[in-house]
């Protein structure tokens, strides 16, 4: 088995917090990363495709077309974005960094045609980052 990986960067900003929480509630919870005027990062995704490599083209996945459809798929709706109201695919979902992964696997899953996803990573800082691997149910 082999694993493949491709590395984006976007920027993207956001607040964490609830409607039905006041703001001193959500201050509480979320820090100051629920400031009413948001905030942002620059993250770094890597997307992580594993598999054996096909013997006609020795790649387990090209990747100028991974890179195809996660800049497409992706990149193109979350880069320079507010996460909490110009995407689709997090509305009604408090974008946390955790949260946001599994947004991007869901959005990605069905759309690997070569190899099998393996991986989201996700890092919010050089000192934070996530990892998730699917669902148990896949």
């Amino acid at each position: 088995m082999l694993y493949v990986t491709r590395r984006e960067v976007f920027s993207a900003s956001h607040r964490l917090y609830k409607k039905e929480l006041t703001d001193q509630e959500n201050e509480k919870i979320f820090g100051k990363c629920s400031n009413p005027s948001g905030h942002g990062h620059n993250y770094v995704l890597e997307v992580i495709v594993c598999g054996e490599i096909n013997p006609k083209t020795g790649y387990v996945i090209d990747l100028k077309l991974l890179k195809k459809i996660i800049r497409e798929i992706v990149i193109s709706k979350i880069d320079h974005k507010n996460l909490n109201v110009d995407v689709d695919f997090l509305h009604g979902i408090i974008p946390t960094t955790e949260n946001i992964a599994v947004a991007i696997w869901k959005q990605l899953e069905k759309r690997i045609p070569d190899g099998k996803l393996y991986s989201i990573k996700l890092f919010e800082t050089e000192n934070n980052y996530i990892e998730y691997r699917g669902s148990n149910e896949n």
